[in-house]
């Protein structure tokens, strides 16, 4: 085996490690789904309304949004390793609050402590894994977040079912437990150490990560920070400088697509989803299929991120995801204004849940983590992440909460209809706006952002001469 080759695998099995915390985050994105069926039925322990359930839902990620600002500065001056581990802490006092909860205000704070984990988990992990990885497999280790976060919900979708509310968050507790352990004995970021001049500290970082010769790596490393670092950067220099200012749009804009094609709401709505159609198989079981699929599509996105390149998968995810939400909104039209259009066609539901997760996990649900980590410099990057976390979660809490609203005011079908409104629009976005970035070193990616913006200004000048 070639040194390049064990370095290779160094690196997927400390991101391997590292992204568990993401897999929590996932337990706890996906609880909802079987575990809403329960405390809405007769049989409940804490009797829940439909509003209440979707506060259930939605308060975590609202509460996400809170973390992202603290755990920039504090992944900036404690390290990304310790502040992944404190991130842990939240997600461990959520889930023994659902053990013990006896009321719904108690799973209030609960899911609320969930959503300061898991905003604290997104904004770091992407750096992270990111800042360990080599150029060629960094698309792949980054794409690991999402993958083990889908892991964390289809766990869900298969062992909710079939244990009591109490023991799924008993389950559930043993992976940030065992993140906290594992994590222990894994390096810092050399770029972090570098930052503050800890030559010999990045220097075992690196050695930890890698085999063979690091020198010509550990130099183009600090080359490349002490480049980011000779302006320190700060919150307004994602305005004021035209290279984040451009970045920042465009990641916003692929995040914004992400959340509006209405994936939040899917996964938390999984089940019962189901349970408002009429199909052969049983909702928790056409859960568990979905989340099977979700969970091998993440996979197939991994290989294919740093072979495929991020642009296409995006356009194919948004084009699919279009067409799905299409196909359901006008098979819940037919099912609730003419049900003898549809009495044979109750597989409809099941394949386009399957097709639209297939599509979304290839692209929208992975990439936009690995553009985020790639598209801004080692100074600002912290910023630009929090940011967009703050944002993500705004907007998850938005879909997720305004799911139940518009279903229950309107109907399920102008739901879906919006989300494949909004998944076109985002296709037409990216096909104008995104740049590739496969394969290409953080310097090389600055370097083309620039290019882009000097073509900007050329064209608006020539606009405005004309």
């Amino acid at each position: 085996m070639s040194s390049r080759t064990r370095s290779h695998w160094k690196e997927y099995g400390t991101a391997l490690c590292a992204t568990l915390i993401t897999a929590t985050a996932g337990t706890c994105f996906g609880w909802p789904s079987p575990t809403l069926s329960y405390l809405q039925s007769p049989a409940s322990s804490i009797p829940t309304s439909k509003d209440e359930g979707s506060w259930i839902v939605s308060i975590m990620i609202l509460c996400s949004a809170l973390t992202p600002v603290p755990a920039a500065y504090a992944a900036d001056r404690l390290g990304r390793k310790t502040t992944l581990l404190l991130g842990a802490v939240p997600f461990i006092i959520g889930w023994i609050l659902v053990m013990v909860a006896s009321s719904v205000p108690v799973l209030y704070v609960a899911r609320m402590f969930s959503g300061l984990g898991y905003g604290i988990v997104y904004t770091v992990a992407p750096m992270y894994t990111g800042e360990i990885a080599t150029n060629e497999v960094r698309g792949a280790l980054s794409t690991l977040i999402t993958l083990m976060n889908k892991v964390g919900i289809l766990a869900q979708y298969c062992i909710g079912p079939f244990v009591s509310m109490r023991t799924l968050a008993g389950i559930n507790l043993i992976l940030p437990v065992t993140f906290v352990i594992s994590f222990l004995f894994l390096p810092e970021s050399p770029y972090y150490y570098l930052k503050f001049e800890r030559s010999e500290r990045a220097e075992r970082s690196l050695r930890a990560l890698r085999s063979g010769d690091i020198r010509l790596e550990l130099k183009n490393i600090e080359i490349n920070v002490q480049e980011d670092m000779k302006n320190r950067g700060t919150w307004s220099d994602l305005l004021t400088e035209a290279t984040n200012r451009k970045a920042m749009f465009i990641s916003l804009g692929i995040f914004t697509i992400q959340q509006l094609c209405g994936s939040a709401a899917v996964v938390a709505y999984t089940q019962t989803i189901f349970e408002s159609t009429a199909g052969a198989l049983k909702s928790y079981e056409e859960s568990m299929i979905v989340g099977c699929v979700q969970v091998a599509t993440c996979i197939v996105s991994v290989i294919l991120v740093d072979r495929v390149g991020r642009k296409p998968l995006l356009l194919l995810s948004a084009l699919g995801v279009g067409l799905m939400n299409g196909t359901l909104g006008t098979y819940f039209y037919f099912a609730n204004s003419n049900p003898s259009v549809i009495e044979k066609l109750h597989w409809i539901p099941l394949v386009a849940m399957l097709v639209y997760i297939v599509c979304y996990a290839i692209g929208l649900s992975t990439v936009p983590y690995v553009i985020i980590g790639e598209m801004f410099p080692t100074n600002v990057k912290l910023y630009a992440s929090c940011v967009a976390h703050i944002y993500t979660g705004i907007a998850m809490f938005t879909v997720q909460k305004l799911f139940q609203v518009v279903s229950d005011m309107w109907s399920i079908q102008i739901v879906f209809w919006g989300f494949s409104l909004f998944s076109f629009c985002g296709l037409f976005f990216m096909l104008a706006m995104l740049p590739e970035t496969k394969g290409k070193s953080f310097a090389s990616i600055q370097a083309q952002l620039r290019r882009d913006v000097a073509r900007d200004n050329a064209k608006k000048l020539m606009t405005v001469e004309f």
